[in-house]
């Protein structure tokens, strides 16, 4: 694996530890499980992790990890993140859910903005970035800026947040129709409303609301241009910047690792917690045994396990696959590949969601369902990620149009 240099720009410091490796931060994400086990409740009932375990990923890295390094970050690999997010989410899905839709947002940011933006925005080293793709809230043009007002809701990993990337609609002077433009804006210039808590599950994830009364950005923090959709060029100033293919490969597959990580994790999670069951209980019914050595047991750990390591293989194949055009150059990004890697993490998500809610939920006893219970938790968690319209409606039904016209040459019926 392939570590970058650190090179800070000038009067920019290297990070704390300059000779931190990808594997150093995956071992301190292993560490810091039982503390996570030992929170989940807590987690839940605060709707975010602890200001402990936020000094905990201060301390091992984390909200460096895809920070540029000319900025003071470690400009780790796509995958040495997003290996840490499936290990945190092991212990955690509520924190690793906020940790990694905070911390990844690095990415977008050092891809898209300007060189001015960007050493504003990295000035302190971390960045914690919650970000939303539906438009919300009014936009006024100001001399030199833009005004902001609205409230955007499911801004996960916002209570620690350094920043907010959020979408409003421009309505442009000629009366054609409106379009997404992208915003980035300080953490003193927005409010977390307290409206996170009450869902199904992700209880701890910090995904609240953010309010925005009245407030002006430079122009250089506004893009005209949608995180998911933005074109990959030469020219985007995140390879002009830092000579590094990772901040200008293909938004919208990017965005879909997120997901598909998390759902691995907790289904490894999940299956950890089995595996305690199977090694601690006896069977129900005649003949009484350990359950690890009950055929039906073994059978159901089995599956479960098998479709959990496909689910990991697939995602992290994927992230090669995108890793890969990203070093070919813009050009590898057509919207069939871009839509195929996307599919391929909505089949990870479908082989994590089935391991947990068709083999260890229904087999691993009521009294490991109970409220609180690990078990019971990750099945409130995933069920609730199937709500979230990344996955119902883009991966299940877009990407899958979105793709068959990319391969066969068919126009978009709804583009312009």
């Amino acid at each position: 694996m392939t570590v970058t240099a650190i090179v800070p720009a000038q009067g920019f410091p290297p990070p704390p530890e300059p000779d931190l490796t990808p594997a150093d931060v995956i071992a301190r994400a292993e560490a810091l499980l039982p503390l996570l086990v030992e929170q989940r409740a807590a987690a839940e009932e605060r709707t975010y992790y602890s200001a402990e375990v936020h000094e905990e990923f201060r301390k091992a890295g984390f909200y460096r990890l895809l920070v540029p390094a000319r900025f003071g970050g470690y400009e780790f690999s796509v995958q040495t993140f997003m290996r840490v997010v499936v290990t945190l989410a092991r212990g955690c899905p509520s924190t690793a859910w906020m940790f990694c839709l905070g911390a990844v947002h690095a990415v977008a940011a050092a891809t898209l903005f300007d060189e001015r933006a960007q050493e504003e925005i990295f000035a302190g080293g971390e960045f914690i970035a919650p970000a939303t793709v539906i438009p919300s809230g009014t936009l006024a043009k100001v001399p030199g800026g833009w005004v902001l007002d609205g409230t955007w809701p499911y801004c996960s990993g916002s209570p620690y947040a350094t920043h907010f990337m959020g979408h409003a609609l421009l309505f442009p002077e000629d009366g054609s129709d409106p379009r997404p433009v992208l915003f980035v804006i300080p953490r003193d210039q927005w409010t977390r409303l307290d409206d996170w808590g009450d869902q199904l599950g992700l209880k701890g994830s910090g995904s609240h609301s953010i309010a925005i009364a009245g407030q002006t950005i430079p122009e250089h923090y506004l893009l005209d241009t949608h995180l998911s959709m933005y074109e990959v060029s030469e020219d985007t100033p995140g390879v002009r910047l830092h000579a590094n293919p990772m901040y200008g490969g293909g938004p919208m597959s990017f965005m879909m690792f997120e997901s598909a990580v998390l759902a691995v994790g907790m289904a490894q999670g999940a299956l950890d917690s089995y595996a305690e069951l199977m090694r601690t209980r006896t069977t129900s019914f005649p003949p009484i045994v350990p359950r690890t050595e009950d055929p039906d047991f073994q059978l159901w750990f089995g599956e479960a396990t098998g479709r959990i390591a496909t689910a990991e293989a697939a995602v992290f194949d994927a992230m090669r696959q995108w890793t890969e055009l990203a070093e070919q150059g813009p050009s590898a990004f057509t919207k069939e590949r871009e839509w195929r890697i996307a599919t391929i993490c909505r089949e990870t998500i479908r082989l994590a969601w089935t391991a947990v809610e068709k083999y260890l939920f229904p087999t691993a006893g009521s009294s490991s369902v109970r409220r609180g219970q690990h078990v019971e938790r990750v099945w409130r968690d995933m069920s609730m990620m199937q709500s979230h319209a990344g996955i119902a409606v883009v991966l299940n039904t877009m990407a899958n149009r979105e793709l068959a016209w990319a391969h066969f040459g068919i126009p978009d019926p709804h583009a312009a």
